[in-house]
């Protein structure tokens, strides 16, 4: 997009900001002057990166953001139109940070398209739940309603078509939404697009929708995990994989799962990596609460048609350019531009290494059918402590992130796992006290 074109957009606007993630994938956003848009866009603006968790230390703390063009939003809320920038972390000398959780996603794009030819059509799945307060209480829940319930019962439809509204302004391309399986549970889809954009859209979504629900009453959370017997908030990351000429290579016709040995391939990367990446699907001390079976969220490491039990799941596809693969073990609390780079180099690593699929899961991919372990390694780590010590072994995860990165992910996620281990909770007083 032109200058000129940017200049009278956001002039018109009651504010511009640029937003980005910490390490965790907390959106962090920078409201800027407009009338210096064009010095921003040549050098930057300047902040201390040692007050966003990963990002910089507090002796050399200071980082430049700079706006991403391409990727403005106009967003009209109820008391103010804004102007949404997706923005780069830069060093001092205007170089890439390599604390930058995005620039470790654009170096996978690259690699891959470099190296192989291949490039990528994306697609998360956004899961949220409404409730009526942003802390905890007996009464959170806004309905009780259930998969695919109407009105009256579901009671956050409201806020997804305003959601909806405000993404067709923006020009983003809406495919389906519906009330999820828990009460006041919520999922929104738009189609398909680069593993980038589909990232950035994921920031403006989270940005949108805490948004619109405040204006409507509620409070939007992401929290992976919310309550013990209810199904999770997911993050189901749709990923496509074409050649330089737009074929899509995952498709085989003659294959009894219409998949090819490139995807088959991929997939297996994906299976060698998953529990060395889990900190980054999973990132919270509270993700690892979610895989539990029967609750629609994955627990072996494994692979299936059409099985929604499955870690990474084939769907059903009309055509061939559809056909794709659906990783299921990410949630929302995650930073989704690690959650997409995690993806993209797990597959392309097991075609790097010729690496063999094993057989597609069998009915209901449980542990339940399985002989049960502490440590076991057919399943996804059952908590923050395993899926650390996984991270701690991994040279493909520091290979991917950069030593620094790496080094500050490590460090943030021990302290939070350490954090709630000390920690003495309600249940351990109503367990214990009586002793």
């Amino acid at each position: 997009m032109r200058l000129d074109k940017i200049e009278k957009l956001i002039k018109e606007s009651d504010s511009t900001e640029i937003a980005f993630t910490d390490l965790n994938g907390r959106l962090r956003r920078l409201p800027v002057n407009p009338k210096n848009i064009k010095e921003i866009v040549n050098v930057g603006i300047g902040f201390d990166g040692s007050s966003v968790a990963g990002i910089a230390t507090v002796d050399k703390s200071d980082r430049m953001l700079m706006p991403v063009l391409e990727s403005l939003k106009r967003i009209r809320f109820k008391d103010k139109n804004t102007s949404f920038f997706v923005g780069t972390i830069h060093d001092e000398q205007g170089q890439r940070a390599g604390t930058d959780p995005r620039y470790v996603l654009e170096k996978a794009v690259s690699e891959a398209y470099d190296e192989f030819g291949f490039q990528f059509l994306a697609s998360p799945e956004y899961e949220f739940f409404l409730f009526r307060k942003d802390e905890y209480s007996s009464d959170l829940n806004t309905d009780n309603a259930g998969y695919f319930d109407a009105d009256p019962k579901d009671k956050g439809e409201n806020v997804r078509n305003h959601i909806i509204e405000i993404f067709t302004e923006c020009d983003v391309p809406f495919e389906k939404a519906h009330h999820e399986v828990s009460p006041s549970q919520h999922e929104i889809n738009f189609e398909c697009s680069s593993p980038l954009v589909a990232s950035d859209r994921t920031l403006l979504f989270s940005y949108v929708t805490h948004m619109v629900a405040s204006e409507h009453g509620f409070h939007a959370s992401f929290m992976p995990k919310p309550f013990d017997d209810q199904n999770r908030n997911a993050l189901h990351i749709h990923l496509s994989m074409q050649d330089r000429s737009g074929k899509n290579v995952f498709y085989d016709k003659d294959n009894e799962y219409g998949i090819s040995l490139l995807a088959r391939r991929f997939i297996a990367g994906i299976l060698k990596y998953a529990r060395q990446t889990s900190i980054i699907m999973a990132s919270t001390f509270n993700s690892y609460k979610a895989y539990v079976i029967e609750r629609e969220a994955p627990v072996v490491v494994g692979w299936g048609p059409r099985n929604r039990t499955s870690m990474v799941r084939i769907p059903y596809a009309t055509s061939p350019e559809g056909t794709r693969l659906e990783l299921r073990s990410p949630d929302p609390a995650g930073n989704i531009y690690l959650q997409m780079a995690a993806f993209i180099k797990m597959g392309i690593q097991g075609i790097r290494e010729d690496l063999e699929c094993n057989s597609p899961d069998a009915g209901k991919a449980y542990f339940k059918t399985l002989n049960k372990k502490l440590w076991d390694e057919r399943f996804l780590p059952k908590s923050m402590f395993e899926a650390l010590v996984e991270a701690e072994k991994s040279t493909f995860l520091k290979e991917m992130l950069g030593e620094q990165l790496y080094d500050n992910l490590m460090s943030i996620k021990t302290a939070e796992w350490e954090g709630h281990r000390i920690h003495v909770t309600q249940r351990e007083f109503d367990k214990y006290l009586p002793i």
